[in-house]
């Protein structure tokens, strides 16, 4: 009989662009079609709204990737910091850091003779990467990949604000807050419920709590546009 192969997939791997991705796509949407709905609110003309939602578009997504490069690096930095402080105590005292190996693997349930044997075995194939994945909780999967993050976050943020800008384009001068508030509200619903799903959870629960956050932003867009109501020309 042949042999089959067990292949698992697991999300957690898909954390760190998945993370940036969802947040620029609702940052996207919702940063935007803010933008559209308060210049629309305040009765700017229509090139003066389809000029701030691309000049938003532009510079969200500009914001968006060196944000997360800026974050994502300083946790980079951090690992290596780690890592390199790990590599030294491994140089310089391998008997202590083979007796912390063991101590890991005892708390985890293992016999301490059995701990021992394990933690001599990992030292010998790779004393640096068993101590990152069991002391500091790094594994490849898991590191910190800032361009990765950078690019995913710029341009699922374009992706997003996408919407609106084409709400603003195409929309009647007359509609376009409420138009592009209602196509906002169900481009969050889309983007929570995918967002969700490759994550795991809930689709409709992911789908809610985006458009809670994303009513509110429209709500007040709208508010603080109509304070400044400049009575403009189409």
């Amino acid at each position: 009989m042949k042999p089959t192969r067990h292949i698992e997939t697991h999300r957690s791997e898909r954390v760190g662009w998945l993370r940036a991705a969802v947040l620029g796509a609702n940052d996207g949407i919702v940063s935007v079609a803010g933008l559209v709905v308060g210049i629309a609110a305040s009765g700017a003309s229509a090139s003066t709204i389809l000029a701030t939602g691309v000049a938003g578009t532009v510079a969200g997504a500009m914001s968006m990737a060196a944000g997360e490069y800026v974050s994502v690096q300083s946790q980079a930095d951090t690992e290596q910091a780690d890592l390199a402080l790990e590599r030294r105590e491994l140089r310089e005292d391998p008997h202590t850091e083979l007796e912390e190996l063991a101590g890991i693997y005892r708390r985890r349930g293992l016999t301490p003779e059995l701990a021992h044997e394990v933690a001599v075995q990992l030292t010998a194939h790779d004393a640096l990467g068993a101590h990152a994945r069991d002391e500091l909780g790094i594994t490849e999967e898991l590191r910190a990949r800032p361009l990765q993050a950078a690019l995913a976050s710029a341009g699922a943020f374009v992706v997003g604000a996408i919407l609106p800008v084409l709400t603003a384009l195409l929309a009647p001068y007359a509609y376009v807050a409420q138009i592009t508030t209602v196509s906002t509200l169900l481009g969050l619903c889309i983007t929570g419920a995918m967002a969700a799903h490759a994550g795991g959870a809930s689709r409709l629960r992911g789908a809610l709590r985006v458009v809670f956050w994303g009513a509110l932003a429209m709500g007040a867009a709208a508010v603080i546009g109509n304070l400044f109501d400049t009575h403009l020309a189409g």
